[in-house]
């Protein structure tokens, strides 16, 4: 695929709203490599280890969740610099014209949701943290944390599609209603929040400090299934503390690795 690179419509789109749909990002090939491997995940149990991934569901209605989904396969080394977005991330979060510009990629899950999951709402840019915040000066973007879903099946209405508040990365007040909920703050329930309904092979990329998360899933048909990767500047570290295994490391090509691991070890000779 030819790399795709941000238009002034979406610098608009992006500092208006904060979220961007890149329409047929993924490649049919891609998709049905990625499709095979979800396949192929065992049944883990929550916290159970398979090689350097783990399942670390946030909660008990996320469903299953497969963190540092990176070391799963090579299908998932292919998104790490995809061309649908790779020029999209350097440019809102990759420190552009500074010492310290690149990329880092902090956590990657491979996410399975069956009926009756969702995700809870959070972030926004009340009081939010650092790692997410929105900041554009000085003709240069400079956000935290930059996220990218691709959606590996179609997500419609009823497939708990992922929700966000439009707008609410600048927001300075805390959303009204925020808190006044049951079940966890479900997005569905929140006045403002929308859902960004994608085809399979679409995704949907958004700054973090956006208030967002995943609505209901009442389908009772098939999974939602989607890959997270979060991308972030050059000097970050991993969520959780979860580290790219040698042999990964060892087998990526040259501009990949520079994005997991954008600053080498520095250790003394024979350490």
């Amino acid at each position: 695929m030819e790399p795709r690179t941000p238009t002034p419509l979406d610098n608009f789109l992006f500092d208006l709203n904060g979220y961007l749909i890149l329409r047929n990002a993924v490649e049919p090939a891609l998709l049905a490599e990625l499709n095979q491997a979800f396949d192929n995940f065992p049944a883990l149990e929550q916290g159970q280890w398979w090689g350097n991934a783990q399942r670390r569901d946030y909660n008990g209605a996320t469903g299953f969740e497969l963190h540092n989904c990176i070391e799963s396969g090579e299908p998932f080394e292919k998104l790490i610099d995809h061309p649908s977005w790779i020029n999209y991330v350097r440019h809102y979060c990759g420190e552009e014209k500074s010492y310290v510009q690149g990329l880092f990629i902090d956590e990657c899950i491979a996410s399975i949701r069956r009926s009756g999951g969702h995700h809870p709402v959070h972030s926004g840019g009340y009081q939010g943290a650092l790692r997410g915040r929105y900041l554009y000066a000085n003709e240069l973007f400079r956000c935290g944390q930059v996220n990218v879903i691709t959606a590996l099946t179609d997500i419609g209405p009823e497939d708990g599609p992922t929700m966000v508040i439009p707008g609410s990365h600048k927001s300075n007040f805390p959303h009204p209603n925020m808190g006044n909920y049951a079940n966890l703050d479900r997005m569905d329930q929140l006045e403002g929040a929308i859902p960004v309904l994608l085809n399979k092979g679409d995704a949907v990329l958004f700054v973090d400090g956006l208030m967002h998360g995943g609505g209901s899933r009442t389908s009772l048909e098939g999974e939602r299934r989607v890959t997270i990767y979060r991308y972030g500047v050059s000097w970050g570290s991993s969520r959780y503390g979860y580290e790219y295994s040698p042999a990964l490391l060892n087998r990526l090509t040259p501009e990949r690795r520079k994005i997991l691991q954008p600053i080498a070890p520095n250790r003394p000779p024979n350490a």
